[in-house]
């Protein structure tokens, strides 16, 4: 495991949310505590908790030197099916623009853990004149996803660089990885999540590193690829990731991505590196029944990339 993907510690948080009552954990107080930033636990009671989220938690740019913040593995945020969970953007003046390159800065960090993110939902453009992100949307800064877990959410169905039924990233730090780590994106027919592209995950010019986390039934439901084919709206691949623009790279290791699905291209990966410097590698993991239904590249069932070389893919199975 990667240093900056391993366990971060919260013994000694900043903010707690709630006062041991479920009742005492709202929206209001959620969002207060991501605004401040710092390490964020939550005393909500002995039992799961679900909070409806009545706004888009925002990060502060410079509140806090980092932010960490702990669901313990009770924490359910639900965005209603209305609007997006949370927001990160280093570029958005309103949440506080702190350097010259606020596409390329080292902070803040984020990192989510123990978390079951549902019903989020993005519909249109952001500040940041990106689409997508319906859980969560991130440009800037470095963020990081530990044990947690993405139902149902979705962002517009259609539009050629639509994406991230889940999560939606642009721009990196140093184009440094963004940390996916034993976490779940779907799981159930129920479950699953959608977007016109990147059913579960989306990035423009954003690297990946992909870690034990399980995919199925998300989707790419958009029509008309990218770009969009004359008459149609765009959209429409990479059934649970969608990899776009020049430099990056997507890492896969132990995880499982099965029965995705895309209208257009990858029912499991759409990995395009319009320089052909970015790479794909997947290692010791399972791809099985991820339908395209438009087009992937030969010898790779569910899978469409043009990047450097070929693929790499060691000790994984991957089947129609």
């Amino acid at each position: 495991m990667p240093a900056q993907a391993r366990a971060q510690d919260v013994s000694q948080p900043g903010a707690v949310i709630g006062n041991g009552s479920p009742a005492s954990c709202t929206s209001a107080a959620f969002g207060a505590a991501v605004a401040k930033g710092g390490v964020i636990t939550f005393n909500c009671g002995s039992e799961p908790v679900n909070i409806t989220l009545t706004e888009t938690a925002k990060v502060v740019n410079d509140a806090a030197a980092r932010i960490v913040i702990d669901g313990g593995g009770k924490v359910t945020l639900s965005g209603a099916g209305q609007r997006p969970i949370l927001y990160m953007n280093t570029c958005d003046r309103d949440q506080v623009w702190t350097t010259s390159r606020c596409d390329n800065q080292d902070h803040p960090p984020l990192t989510l853990r123990n978390f079951t993110f549902v019903d989020g939902q993005a519909s249109g453009a952001n500040p940041a004149g990106a689409e997508g992100g319906g859980a969560v949307f991130a440009r800037g800064g470095r963020l990081r996803i530990v044990n947690s877990r993405f139902f149902r959410n979705a962002c517009d169905a259609s539009g050629p660089d639509v994406g991230g039924g889940a999560v939606c990233a642009f721009d990196r730090f140093e184009r440094l990885p963004l940390y996916v780590v034993n976490s779940t994106f779907g799981g159930r027919s129920d479950l699953g999540n959608a977007c016109s592209n990147g059913g579960a995950l989306s990035s423009i010019g954003v690297s990946y590193t992909v870690i034990n986390s399980l995919f199925t039934h998300n989707r790419a439901i958009g029509t008309g690829a990218n770009p969009a084919q004359t008459g149609t709206p765009g959209g429409g691949s990479g059934g649970a990731i969608y990899n776009d623009g020049n430099t990056f790279d997507l890492r896969v290791y132990g995880s499982r991505l099965a029965d995705n699905r895309a209208n257009e291209g990858g029912g499991a990966i759409f990995f395009v590196s319009n320089d052909r410097t970015g790479t794909l590698a997947i290692s010791n993991s399972v791809l099985r029944a991820n339908p395209s239904a438009g087009f992937e590249t030969s010898g790779l069932p569910g899978i469409f990339y043009l990047g450097n070389g070929a693929a790499q893919i060691s000790g994984s199975t991957s089947q129609p």
